[in-house]
Order: C-alpha cells, then structure tokens, then sequence
C-alpha cells in the first residue's frame, strides 16, 4: 500500500543493476532503511536476500551518499545455529564495518507468529504447546509499535551505531499463557496437546539423513531446524556470562500487547494476514 507523500519504486533487489536504475536512479539519499528477509530461510534464500541483497543495497546506498542505515535483523542471531541467522550476522558486520552510521534493531517475536492457532482453539480445538507450554518465553511486538521504533532510529542520537535488541510492552509470557488467554477470552476451559522436543529432533535426524541424498529434503530439514529452534529457546536477551534469557534485560517498547491483539482479532477488529509468519 502506497503511503501518502511517498514515492514508492520497484526493483529486483537481487539484482544490482536495477537497484541502480529502479530504485536509486541516481539519486542522493540521507538514510536507507532495510527490512529486507528471506521467505524461508533455507541456505539457499538466507544467504541471497539476508545477506548478498543487502550487500548489493549497501553498495548502492553508499554511491547515493546514504550516511545512516537502519537494519532490521531479529535477536534469534544472538545464538545462531542456523542458516538464515548466520547470513544476518554476515550482513550485520559488514554493515558496521561499512562506515555508514547504523541501527541494528533486533526484534523479539512478531504478533503474526504467535497468532496462528486463534481459529484453531475457535474451532474447539486444543492449544499445541511443546513441552509443557513454559519451555519459551518472549516480549512480543506490534508492526506499529515496530514500525514506530525503527522510524525513530532515523533521528535518535542514541540508537545510532548500535545492536538495538526490542520487544513489545508488558512482561514476557511464554506459549501457555497465550493459550490460557484465548481459551479466557472464549469462555472455554484450557484444552493443551503436548508435542514432544524429541518427535522434532526424530524428524530433523531423518530428513537430515534423506537431505544429503535428496536436495528437496535438505530444505525440509533446515525448515524442522527452524522450529525446533523456536520450540526451545526463547526470543528474550541472552546473557553471555550465564548463558540464560534474560526477560528483565530486554528492552520494551510501544503500546499494544499481544493479549490486545488476541481481543482485537476474536472480536472481529482485526484480521489475521499471517504470510509468511504461519507456525500452525
């Protein structure tokens, strides 16, 4: 959707050449904001958009005299184990070794992550929890209030030229106290269904097996690392001296909690339009 006094310019960000013709055009610019992510994060498109399209934009950035880039990245890259996390980390660094000022913001969860089993518990059904529910923690965050954070790295003397880790507002709740809430806000009585770590790491172990025959599964398999690393560490600040999530230590910001949105979206005021963001 157009926003009211911009121009908006389409190009192949893959594609230097048309990040010169289509988008730059030759042009000067002030500051370059990138909220550039791989669809899946499968090697194959991490490495592509996280880290090689954001290098062919900062080199295009720097020729158009951009002096400040805000970078949004996610605060999983904290503990990297994956793909799609050691591509970010890549583009971060080369970013701060760019001599452009920065703004690293690494957000926690996105509400359209944690929003996928609303019409699932609507339905009647259980609330799917790995473990018991409390495995995970994490201070969710609005695209508003997001949206609102990374704007305001643009004229914030503080938030430049440094990792700016962010959540949402209020206290860090884990996966059960999502559901407890939904299942209150439908007059319902708690209904859970435990999936075990281990049937993740059973199915990780096979297709990682399969992967190194069949390449078609080798994607599969970065796709089951990837939510069997949402399924056991939470997106909350890690603390590099005892190695633990750290809820009092991550920042807060804006005005809509998670909890809001659930009232929003089961009263009708909201739609779910969750993308690439589907978990359940």
């Amino acid at each position: 959707m157009a926003l009211a006094g911009a121009t908006v310019r389409t190009g192949e960000v893959t594609d230097p050449a048309s990040l010169a013709r289509d988008g730059f055009r030759g042009e000067r610019f002030d500051a370059l904001v990138s909220c550039l992510a791989s669809r899946t994060g499968v090697p194959a498109d991490a490495w592509a958009i996280d880290h090689q399209a954001h290098l062919h934009a900062l080199a295009e950035a720097r020729r158009a005299g951009v002096a400040h880039m805000v970078l949004l990245s996610a605060l999983c890259v904290q503990k990297p184990r994956l793909a799609f996390q050691h591509a970010k980390l890549a583009f971060e660094q080369a970013l701060i070794g760019s001599g452009l000022a920065y703004s690293i913001v690494r957000p926690t969860a996105f509400f359209k992550s944690l929003s996928g089993q609303v019409e699932r518990v609507k339905r009647g059904k259980p609330f799917l929890v790995f473990g018991d529910g409390n495995l995970t923690a994490c201070k969710p965050i609005s695209d508003d209030d997001l949206g609102d954070y990374l704007a305001g790295c643009l004229d914030d003397p503080a938030r430049r030229n440094r990792v700016l880790p962010i959540g949402g507002p209020g206290e860090a709740i884990t996966p059960r106290q999502q559901g407890e809430h939904l299942f209150a806000l439908l007059g319902q009585p708690p209904r859970f269904k435990s999936v075990p770590v281990g049937l993740l790491d059973a199915i990780v172990a096979v297709l990682g097996t399969a992967g190194r025959v069949l390449p078609s599964l080798a994607a599969k398999a970065e796709l089951a690392r990837i939510g069997r690393y949402y399924a056991t560490e939470s997106m909350l600040v890690l603390d590099p001296t005892t190695g633990r999530y750290d809820a009092a230590a991550t920042p807060s910001t804006g005005t809509e909690t998670l909890f809001d949105y659930y009232d929003r979206l089961v009263a009708g005021t909201a739609v779910l339009e969750r993308g690439e963001h589907a978990v359940f």
